[in-house]
This record gives C-alpha cells, structure tokens and sequence, in this order.
C-alpha cells in the first residue's frame, strides 16, 4: 500500500507532467458554475453571525477563476491571495477586472511556509485531492490560519460513493476527521440559498482555529 508521502509525491508528479492543468477547464465545478460567486460563500459573508476579520489576510486554495476570491476582498476588506496549481486558471483569474488588494499565483498549498493567514476558503480544493492526501490537508490548514482566524468549507459535491476523481467522494465529516481538535465549528449547516445545480448536494462549514 501506497504511504501518504509517496501519494503526495506521485500526485505532484501528475501536476508537473500538466495533467491537472490540461483537465482543469474541464472539471465538474469548472463547468457548471465556474464563472459565479457561490451563493453559500454570498450569504454567509454577508450575515452577521460571524464576527469576521475585516483587515489582515486571506487565502483561497483551488482558486480558479477567482471569483470567490474577489468577492473575500471586496466584502470584508481583506488582502486576498488566491492559488492554483494550473497556470491556466491562474492566468485567466488575472484576465479578469484587476482588484487592489487580490492577487493570483501559481502555488503549491503544501509548501512550507512561515505565512499565516486570517482566513482560508476552500470550495473544490479538497475534494480535488486523492482521499490518501486529507489528513496533510488538514494539518497544513492547522499551520496557516491564526489564532482565532477562520476557515470556510463548502462542502460540494455531496453526491453517492464512487471510487475515482476528481472531484473525489466526500461527506461533511471526512473534513473534521483531519481538522482535529483543535478548531471550534462555528456554523454546520445546508445553506439558505445553492447554485440550481448544487440544491441538496452542499453544506457550509465554518471553523474557528483555537
């Protein structure tokens, strides 16, 4: 059986011979709603139940087109990195409307880093990872939001078991599986307002690092 290292080695492999790249435009999420603000990202930014940072720093992994990443900054004031580990999506999220404090890059999420963050949202990006790399996600996620910042998980897609991917099977509790003990789950919930065709498929979690 494969070790967890030798899963992350071999899947970088895949990125660096431009296996994602060259599928990324073609993935389920890419091509359903990849132009558009998720409205469970929308709707929970722009309620009060959440005392969010309005100054420091976001990241958003799995950024793509960056939409979502756009919307972070402009909401809450926030400087925004957004990462891919396709250049192509990359290069199309910086076609886009420039904004002053958003940037997009070509990035790894597991490189080591001193860099902390305010707050992460991850919509696609872990379920994009093999099931065997979830627990390296979850303690990276661990290293880069601070003390008292947030994480966002949307949870998508919420669809029967099957064996391949991306995107990969996933249920609300494969994320606090890896998250451990030390986050405080602040909303779990199937958001008020989905995309026509993520109704019933999603769930909104957000997490607060303690």
């Amino acid at each position: 059986m494969s070790t967890q290292t030798e899963v992350l080695a071999r899947f970088r492999e895949i990125i660096a011979i431009d296996g994602w790249d060259a599928t990324w435009s073609v993935t389920p999420w890419e091509e359903l709603d990849g132009r558009e603000i998720q409205p469970p990202l929308q709707n929970i930014i722009e309620s009060d139940r959440v005392e969010w940072p309005r100054q420091g720093q976001a990241l958003v992994p799995g950024c793509g087109r960056g939409n979502d990443a756009r919307f972070i900054a402009a909401s809450l004031g926030l400087k925004v990195t957004g990462i891919d580990i396709s250049p192509t999506a990359v290069e199309a999220a910086q076609q886009e409307t420039p904004q002053e404090n958003v940037s997009f890059r070509v990035g790894d999420f597991f490189a080591p880093t001193d860099e902390q963050f305010d707050l992460i949202y991850d919509y696609t990006f872990f379920v994009a990872l093999p099931p065997p790399m979830r627990p390296e996600w979850g303690r990276q996620m661990a290293k880069l939001v601070k003390t008292g910042g947030f994480l966002i998980t949307l949870v998508f897609p919420i669809d029967p078991q099957v064996d391949f991917g991306p995107p990969f099977f996933v249920r609300p509790n494969h994320y606090e599986e890896v998250l451990g003990s030390v986050w405080e789950k602040v909303i779990d919930e199937v958001p008020a307002v989905s995309s026509a065709t993520h109704i019933d498929q999603e769930r909104i979690i957000v997490w607060k690092r303690l």
